[in-house]
């Protein structure tokens, strides 16, 4: 679209802004299991044991050893179809992804926009500087510090910890044009709050398999796993272009 002002003409880029929310569902079916099974346990462990800094505290070789584990099988997972189309709306969209999931497969799809608001797997930071933070994908042990000596932790958002990129999150949800909530429940806060600040009337897509929620004027339910849902809203949106 193109505009004249004093005698000049300017080209606008009049991409509509996607949101998308992701949780664990979509990268469960890259072979990633969800962040707890039914009996509250994350991979066999208490999740206080291994999820907060109480835990680190007590144990930091038990913590360090468990998201050394997480790390070697992320390394070995692949994205998906449903990160793949989400990457490739980039090509006709603005698209916001912000997850509450701490893998790659976003990125490693082509994402190019991501918040993680949890934190990422494979980037470790210092105990003593939250802001010193770096890429780490092999094994980090007791005894790996950053520059000042201080022991080296998971990048990781723990329970009981402030959630950091929130602020951001929100800021981003703001500006949406079409949202797409993709295999979460959308329950855990702050994340659940996400989706009421998009502006009033934003259609809005929910796909998770067992959604908790019922379609409504602005709100679309698909019952499908992510890599169903997300391809035939990507088809319909596509569409909508033509």
């Amino acid at each position: 679209m193109s505009i004249r002002i004093n005698n000049s003409y300017y080209i606008y880029n009049m991409k509509k802004h996607i949101v998308v929310l992701t949780g664990a569902g979509i990268s469960a079916e890259s072979g990633i299991k969800t962040f707890r099974d039914a009996d509250g346990l994350w991979e066999g462990h208490d999740i206080m044991e291994v999820a907060t800094p109480q835990g680190f505290a007590a144990n930091p070789e038990l913590v360090l050893n468990f998201y050394n584990q997480r790390r070697k099988q992320l390394l070995d997972v692949l994205p998906n179809q449903a990160h793949i189309d989400l990457a490739k709306l980039e090509e006709n969209f603005k698209v916001s992804i912000i997850t509450q999931n701490v893998d790659d497969l976003h990125e490693r799809a082509g994402s190019s926009n991501v918040v993680h608001l949890h934190g990422e797997l494979i980037k470790v930071r210092s105990t003593g500087n939250d802001n010193d933070v770096q890429v780490w994908k092999t094994d980090l042990v007791i005894g790996d510090t950053c520059k000042k000596g201080h022991q080296l932790r998971p990048h990781i958002v723990w329970f009981g910890e402030d959630v950091p990129m929130i602020d951001k999150a929100v800021s981003i949800c703001e500006t949406a044009d079409i949202l797409m909530i993709i295999g979460t429940s959308m329950q855990v806060y702050p994340a659940a709050s996400l989706m009421h600040y998009v502006p009033e009337n934003t259609p809005t897509y929910f796909i998770d398999p067992k959604p908790a929620i019922d379609s409504n004027k602005n709100l679309t339910v698909i019952s499908e796993a992510a890599t169903i849902g997300v391809s035939k809203v990507v088809k319909k949106l596509m569409s909508d272009l033509e």
